[in-house]
């Protein structure tokens, strides 16, 4: 009744919807630039250049994720990057549900920041181009 199970199939499909969805953040900074985030890190006591680590986080490692290239170590960078993000932009609103629909405020966030961590212990699967014991 049920398709048969493919889960480097289910990984593949993971892999890229993340990917691509926290890549396209990494766009939009490298369009329009990261002064905002510098700006945070300032208001935390940070170096605002940390800033720039950004282009990691949202660029190079989707990048790794989608193409299976050192993957665990691009899902373990997201997963960082998404508790800087939590910790500077969204710290208030991590017990917020959205009284309109009743869904948990922060559950993009969460999505990333799960899925991210999800991949980090499974692995890439068998669809990669990277071969590494990082996948």
């Amino acid at each position: 009744m049920f398709p048969p199970k493919c889960e480097d199939g289910g990984k593949l499909v993971l892999r890229l919807v993340l990917g691509v969805l926290i890549l396209f953040h990494g766009v939009a900074k490298m369009h329009y630039g990261i002064g905002f985030v510098g700006d945070l890190l300032s208001k935390a006591g940070l170096p605002a250049a940390i800033g720039y680590l950004v282009y990691i986080g949202e660029v190079v490692a989707p990048l790794m994720i989608i193409l299976g290239i050192a993957g665990r170590l691009g899902a373990l960078i997201v997963v960082v990057n998404m508790l800087f993000a939590l910790t500077l932009v969204h710290s208030s609103q991590l017990f917020g549900v959205d009284p309109k629909n009743g869904g948990y405020v922060l559950e993009l966030q969460a999505m990333y920041l799960f899925g991210a961590l999800a991949l980090s212990m499974m692995g890439m699967g068998r669809f990669v181009l990277g071969g590494s014991k990082l996948n």
